[in-house]
Formats: structure tokens, C-alpha cells, sequence
């Protein structure tokens, strides 16, 4: 999406010059007094409605591969959130409706990491599996057919994980999940949301899901980077309470951009 700044001594010279380099369907997203300085920063009604046709979803996607449940996993670094989100989207009914949720961990390799999510199923009474082998998917697949969502937590791991960390990846692959997220903090600089996105290709991220939002001050930025990750994005979260903290992505994400003008998007640049 492209967004231009414009900075002048007062706001009318900035306005001027936003209307000059975007035309009629200039839309001014965010202005501040830096020093001396208005800053401006602007788009077009054409780029805003690209943006948010990119980052909304397709309808969550049903069962698939004979099985009665849907599946949805969540991928990610490390202290990105992934168990913490995995529990809001289990209890909460904002996501699945209320329906009979199950959950397979995978993260066999942090301290306390089976224990957390067993917690939270204890709490919920909802079925748990945790897998540690392939020759375990069937037979977990088997006592979880009553669930109408089973949701997948994965290890935290990066770019220099090692041969042995990565079996987590083979069983992924065995279960076919109908959606996998990307879960990243919303704090995260560009560069490395990029390589990130890179890194977790081979297991074929169909979404984002941004966490961490109450961390980044006024949210700016974090459209931006949605957009730069480039894949639409069903939900985001922006807290510890569990379930409350999480929420449609795409209206959230569409009023960060403008977050220092009220709840939605500014007004057009009216020809003077």
C-alpha cells in the first residue's frame, strides 16, 4: 500500500501538496506537529480499497480429507503468543461459534509449554492430544472426531533451528491443516516480518494473525506491516486476557491506519 508523508510549516501548505501529488482521491490518514513541522501522511481511496480487499479472509474453511472437524494451526516464533492465542481462540466463541473445540500441541520442546496449554483444557474440559511422533496422528485423529474445530500448537522456533527440532514439521504436514497462521508479534520490524513470512513458506501459511497489538503505541505501522506480510488475516489479538483479548482483524487493522482521527477512516481532501 502506498502511503506518502508530507511535511510543511502548516497544515493548509501540507494539504496543498497532498492534493497535488494524489489528486481527488487523496485520503489523509494521519497528521502530527513535529517541531516546527506538519506531517501528513496520505493515500488514495483506490490503494485503501486494495488494502482491504488483500486482508480480508475467504469464510473459514470447513472440513476437508473425509474428516468431520476443521482444522486450523498456528505457526510462529518464538514469544510470539501462539499458546496464549491458541487458548482465546478455544474458549472464546468469537471465532468458531461456540462450537466443540480440540487442540493437538506439538511444542514437545519448551519447558512448560504442555503443561500451559493443558491448563487451559482443564479449565474448558476441552480434549487435548499431544504429539510427539508421526505414529501418533492417527490415533489422535481417531479420539478427536467428535470436535467441530481442532487447533494445532506448534513450537516457537526460527531460522536456525536445528535438523531434530524440525520433526514438529512432519507430523504438521501428516495432519493437513485447512488453515495455517502465521502468528507474529505486531511490534516486529518489516525486514524481519519478511523473512520470517520466507522461512515459514515450506509450510504454506494461508494467513497472519498479528499479535502483541497493545504494545505497539497508537498501533501505527501495523497495517503496514500486515500488508507488506501479504497474506489476509481473520483475527488479531492484543492482550493476556484470555479469551476477551481477541478480535476481527480487518476492521481493526483498517482503523490503525487512521488512529489519531477517531474510530474510522478520515474524511477525503476536499479541493480547496
Amino acid at each position: 500500500m502506498r502511503i506518502e508523508t508530507f511535511r510543511a510549516a502548516r497544515s493548509r501548505h501540507a494539504l496543498e501538496a497532498v492534493r497535488d501529488l494524489l489528486g481527488d482521491d487523496a485520503v489523509v490518514l494521519r497528521t502530527r506537529r513535529v517541531g516546527d513541522e506538519v506531517r501528513v501522511q496520505a493515500t488514495t481511496t483506490w490503494e485503501l480499497d486494495a488494502f482491504q480487499r488483500k486482508l480480508r479472509p475467504a469464510p473459514l474453511a470447513g472440513p476437508r480429507f473425509g474428516r468431520p472437524f476443521r482444522m486450523v494451526a498456528l505457526v510462529g516464533p518464538t514469544g510470539s503468543g501462539k499458546t496464549t492465542t491458541l487458548a482465546k481462540l478455544a474458549l472464546g466463541e468469537r471465532a468458531f461459534g461456540g462450537g466443540n473445540v480440540g487442540v493437538i500441541s506439538l511444542d514437545t520442546f519448551r519447558i512448560g509449554a504442555v503443561e500451559q496449554i493443558q491448563t487451559y483444557a482443564d479449565l474448558a474440559d476441552f480434549p487435548l492430544e499431544v504429539l510427539s511422533d508421526v505414529a501418533e496422528v492417527p490415533g489422535a485423529l481417531k479420539r478427536l472426531k467428535g470436535c467441530d474445530t481442532v487447533l494445532v500448537d506448534t513450537p516457537g522456533r526460527g531460522p536456525r533451528e536445528s535438523a531434530d527440532e524440525m520433526s514438529w514439521r512432519r507430523i504438521l504436514k501428516l495432519l493437513r491443516p485447512e488453515e495455517v497462521h502465521l502468528v507474529l508479534p505486531a511490534g516486529l520490524r518489516a525486514e524481519v516480518a519478511a523473512g520470517l513470512r520466507q522461512f515459514y513458506a515450506p509450510l504454506a501459511p494461508t494467513h497472519l494473525l498479528l499479535t502483541k497489538l497493545d504494545e505497539v503505541p497508537w498501533e501505527e505501522g501495523v497495517a503496514e506491516l500486515a500488508d507488506g506480510v501479504g497474506l489476509p488475516t481473520r483475527w488479531v489479538s492484543d492482550g493476556q486476557d484470555v479469551p476477551a483479548d481477541l478480535h476481527e482483524a480487518a476492521g481493526r487493522l483498517m482503523r490503525s491506519l487512521s488512529h489519531d482521527r477517531g474510530p474510522w477512516l478520515p474524511a477525503r481532501v476536499e479541493a480547496s
